[in-house]
């Protein structure tokens, strides 16, 4: 950047490119990462050739669809991949708000890689694997007390699994109760993620969306409007998904529960608040937590397997089964819930997350847990604050403390300089951050969410802030180069949206490529 002045923080940064082909267009017949050694003759005369003994219908009638490359090539286009990659572990992760990216202890990768947890197998005696329902049994007691529910199951894949299950647990219980064809309507708001109202229509419901006041909070008015002999529930997050915490959602959870309604907690947005309010004291009667969000596992591509549902004593019975307990000084999973909704995912959630969860638990204590809370309060408040003194953003709604991410807007930018939102994304790549506007629908214009975890040093905050500076300064002086962005990155500007449009054209996996361009097989 010879030649041009700009705020020391903003990071002289470019992506590598190395126009790498997938995998499996490096094969090459006969090419072998390792050889393994034959079997030495004294073992094949006592044993056989060791496949001949395979029932017919287990044996291949071919070989797998596997790429034939040597080891140094499989190791240079994975490290050449990851050039072109952006992560936590890459960069000033706070741009995936809503998502509470923080870090991850490398001590956890440790105990979740152990030959102990990769070699568990869902189908093993419950006397063979004691130490892990233990830990899933004290995961369980840990997620009581932060949330003061009194039962937890593991078992939902992800956070809108969870709300599937939640509004499948309402169903279950008001037809216990004789009233699931009275009892039709479920009522969220317009700021709760999409999930809640897209799981709820799933099973049946009505959707009544409460829309805000003109602070952004739901409008209490309208929700006594709103519940009636025919509302079956009432599901919301708090901190909603702009990040506004109504302190008022007692109020709100009495409301419904007068009518005769269930209370259901999105908890996605619980990381402010772990250690200083808790689901009951709200008034819930369930609450689910993302293990991949707040207790620091991976997201994997969106968190594999880390819904954590908890119930009041009343909704046990309706619990996925089975459910974890202590028996004496044995552990068991119990599947004699009578009025189970019955499995939301195959077996038992994946145990290497709840064994990372469970570990950064009681590494922090429950004072380590409260602090979590407040120091990423304290970084949302000073990103919030820091924010606002640029020109061109906003925050929408109420002005003063927040506690967790914000849905911040570039509307006055926009309107000063034609630059969009998904224009600063693509720029801010160019300084090797990783930036999100919002989900459909954006009720907040040229939106961006930010979320600082505790994770994050005010250094960290202050290179974000300078590069976020430095483009809206580029916008008003150069917003050619912003719409242009990026232009440090592994891929410029996608031009033809369209097949981002047709899922007809999408082609996720490598056989589904195949399939679509009628492509032979490798080895078919």
């Amino acid at each position: 950047m010879k030649g041009i002045i700009r705020d020391q923080k903003v990071r002289n940064f470019h992506q590598a490119k190395w126009d790498e082909p997938i995998i499996f267009d490096l094969h090459q017949e006969g090419e072998r990462g390792i050889i393994p050694p034959s079997t030495e003759e004294e073992v094949t005369n006592a044993v056989g050739d060791g496949t001949s003994v395979l029932p017919e219908a287990l044996r291949r009638k071919k070989k797998p669809n596997l790429p034939e490359i040597s080891q140094n090539r499989v190791l240079r286009h994975y490290l050449r991949l990851s050039q072109e990659t952006l992560g936590a572990a890459f960069n000033v992760e706070i741009g995936q708000g809503t998502c509470t990216m923080k870090y991850s202890p490398v001590i956890n990768e440790v105990f979740a890689s152990s030959s102990k947890m990769v070699d568990l197998h869902p189908k093993q005696d419950e006397a063979t694997v004691q130490g892990m329902l233990e830990v899933i049994h004290n995961l369980d007691l840990y997620m009581r007390e932060i949330s003061g529910m009194d039962y937890f199951s593991f078992q939902p894949g992800s956070g809108t699994q969870s709300l599937f299950a939640m509004a499948s647990i309402v169903r279950a219980y008001h037809e216990a109760n004789g009233e699931a064809e009275q009892r039709d309507e479920i009522i969220t708001t317009i700021f709760s993620h999409p999930s809640q109202a897209a799981t709820a229509a799933v099973k049946g419901y009505k959707i009544i969306t409460l829309y805000p006041d003109e602070d952004g909070f739901p409008d209490i008015e309208k929700l006594k409007a709103a519940v009636s002999e025919r509302t079956a529930g009432f599901v919301v997050a708090n901190p909603e998904d702009t990040g506004i915490y109504n302190s008022k959602i007692k109020e709100f959870t009495r409301i419904v529960h007068e009518a005769g309604g269930i209370c259901y907690y999105d908890q996605a947005n619980a990381n402010g608040l772990l250690g200083i309010t808790r689901a009951k004291e709200a008034g819930f009667d369930m609450c689910f937590f993302n293990l991949h969000k707040t207790f620091s596992t991976p997201h994997a591509s969106g968190g594999p397997a880390a819904g954590a549902l908890g119930v009041t004593e009343q909704l046990k019975p309706f619990l996925p089964a089975p459910i974890v307990e202590k028996d004496k000084e044995n552990y068991k999973l119990n599947y004699d819930l009578v009025q189970s909704i019955g499995k939301v995912r195959s077996h038992y959630g994946v145990p290497q997350n709840i064994l990372r969860a469970y570990a950064w638990i009681r590494a922090l204590g429950a004072t380590g847990l409260k602090q979590v809370a407040e120091t990423a309060v304290l970084n949302n408040n000073y990103l919030y604050h820091q924010i606002l003194k640029i020109k061109g953003a906003s925050a929408p709604y109420i002005k003063g403390k927040r506690l967790e991410q914000v849905r911040y807007s570039w509307q006055e930018l926009y309107e000063d300089t034609g630059v969009t939102t998904e224009d600063i994304s693509r720029r801010m790549a160019d300084f090797g951050h990783q930036y999100w506007t919002s989900h459909h629908p954006f009720v907040v214009p040229q939106p961006f969410t930010l979320e600082p975890t505790e994770s994050y040093s005010k250094a960290d905050l202050d290179e974000y802030i300078a590069s976020l500076n430095h483009i809206a300064n580029e916008a008003y002086t150069n917003p050619e180069k912003v719409k242009n962005a990026p232009h440090n990155s592994s891929i410029h500007a996608v031009v033809d949206q369209e097949p981002f449009e047709y899922p007809e054209k999408w082609a996720i996996t490598w056989r589904a490529y195949l399939k679509k361009t009628k492509t032979s097989v490798v080895n078919s």
